[in-house]
């Protein structure tokens, strides 16, 4: 019994180191998006909107997010804030082992030409587009136009 465990033994150690990140396994050299409390302000315009979410990457390689499509606008564009003011950006880094934060008074999704005007309580489906990593399809719920997330209202 005792000799049928040491090879497996040796085996599960080699598999556990072969795991570790050296950053030469492919594991580690890719990034690993996840998109985290996306929502969306009952627009107060007809025709235009704004999407704020997080997008955390667990993996050793850098991103971006290069475009952000929906059914709902004719056009979303993505804004930096800086200083109080509005830049339109063409894409956004996501670092290694970082995230990338749309929030309320900086960076932020534009939703422009909107088709209808989406209700509280109704979901808007986005699709991201990134630059190395398989697009991600997110389910932004519509908030109350004076939502706050750290508050929850």
């Amino acid at each position: 019994m005792r000799r049928a465990l040491l090879p497996a033994a040796a085996l599960a150690g080699a598999l556990t180191l072969a795991g570790c990140g050296t950053g030469a396994d492919s594991g580690s050299s890719k990034a690993e998006l996840s998109v985290s409390s996306p929502y969306m302000p009952r627009p107060v315009s007809a025709d235009m909107a704004a999407g704020f979410l997080t997008i955390t990457n667990k993996g050793g390689a850098k991103d971006e997010l290069t475009s952000v499509t929906s059914d709902v606008a004719g056009r979303i564009t993505m804004h930096s804030t800086v200083g109080g003011a509005m830049e339109e950006k063409t894409s956004f880094a996501i670092p290694a082992h970082g995230q990338l934060v749309f929030k309320s008074g900086g960076s932020h999704l534009m939703f422009e030409n909107l088709r209808h005007q989406p209700e509280q309580g109704q979901k808007v489906t986005l699709k991201l587009a990134f630059a190395k990593s398989e697009a991600l399809t997110v389910e932004m719920p519509v908030k109350s136009a004076t939502y706050n997330p750290s508050t929850g209202h």
